[in-house]
């Protein structure tokens, strides 16, 4: 297969920023957010050529961490509602290149549901970003119940992304937060999904992990069997593993040589979808991850395909608008 025959990549962990929102972020005290040295820049033409570049035909835009919420929860829906008009004016101007997951201002659960049906129903979402955690509520925390009996209602894509623990001032040893800490708060907010039986009420939400599940592939049976010893139930208890094989899972990050390995002891490849982390991965490095999925080799069982037409079909079947 020739470079120009290759499947264009679909991108579900791309990042958008505008200049509004860092100076909303800024001014609620992100000004180094999450340790990074600096806010990005971003626009739609950088990230088309990047994508170009990358060979990506599509990419689902978020907002990253910290969010939309400071602290207020009228600001919260301003700002949500802010964001999610001005990237679904760029999908408007490049509707087969570009998509939108929402965001939603949680904890505040009453916007969340008002911005849910603005998303889907006026904007035409693809889905929706959740932060790990805001404000140190958790998502399997019972008051955004309604929030996921909503989605599930919808049976949405849910696309999480990870943020600072509460306790980052002494967890995180001064270093940039999403070195590590993102990594374990995706596993703590999934595996609090997990306890509080969201992902079993709620079977058709299409939840998508990212960074190849962070901490979950090596932590996968630890909590299995943690959920086994403290959920025993008439009809047995509740099997993570079986939980987390239904989720997506992307590759952005570092996926090679090590992470993606231990991923697929958890998951089937079917689950895998790529991602870029551009505009917050800069551009050099960009090109750098989408080189070297393109250059790793696919294990024995999947041979015939590539990560770059595996996780393009899949990320087909999850979101079929982007097959046309």
């Amino acid at each position: 297969m020739t470079a120009a025959d290759a499947p264009q990549l679909v991108d579900v962990h791309a990042h958008f920023v505008t200049d509004s929102y860092i100076r909303r972020a800024r001014a609620a005290g992100h000004e180094l957010p999450d340790g990074m040295p600096a806010w990005p820049s971003w626009s739609p033409a950088a990230h088309l050529d990047l994508m170009d570049r990358c060979g990506i035909g599509t990419a689902l835009l978020s907002l990253s961490s910290p969010g939309v919420h400071f602290g207020d929860d009228a600001a919260a829906r301003d700002l949500a509602r802010e964001v999610n008009e001005e990237s679904a004016q760029v999908v408007r101007e490049h509707p087969d290149r570009f998509g939108l997951l929402a965001s939603l201002p949680l904890p505040d659960v009453e916007g969340a549901l008002m911005e849910i049906a603005y998303a889907f129903d006026r904007l035409g979402a693809d889905g929706v970003v959740l932060e790990t955690n805001t404000h140190g509520v958790y998502l399997g925390d019972p008051r955004l119940e309604p929030v996921f009996a909503e989605l599930g209602r919808r049976g949405a894509v849910v696309f999480l992304h990870p943020t600072s623990p509460v306790c980052w001032q002494q967890s995180a040893l001064r270093r940039p937060r999403p070195m590590v800490e993102f990594v374990f708060d995706t596993a703590r907010t999934v595996t609090d999904l997990l306890f509080a039986g969201t992902l079993e009420r709620h079977p058709d939400l299409k939840v998508v992990v990212p960074h190849c599940g962070g901490a979950l592939p090596v932590l996968a049976d630890r909590i299995d069997g943690f959920m086994k010893l403290f959920l025993p139930g008439d009809e047995g208890a509740p099997d993570a593993l079986a939980q987390l094989r239904r989720l997506h899972y992307d590759l952005a990050g570092t996926p090679f040589p090590r992470q993606l390995p231990a991923l697929l002891g958890l998951v089937g490849p079917e689950q895998l979808l790529y991602g870029s982390d551009y505009c917050w991965t800069p551009p050099a490095a960009a090109r750098a991850h989408a080189a070297s999925v393109d250059a790793a080799p696919v294990p024995a069982a999947l041979a015939g395909t590539t990560w770059r037409s595996l996780t393009t079909a899949n990320a087909h079947r999850l979101l079929p608008r982007l097959a046309h």
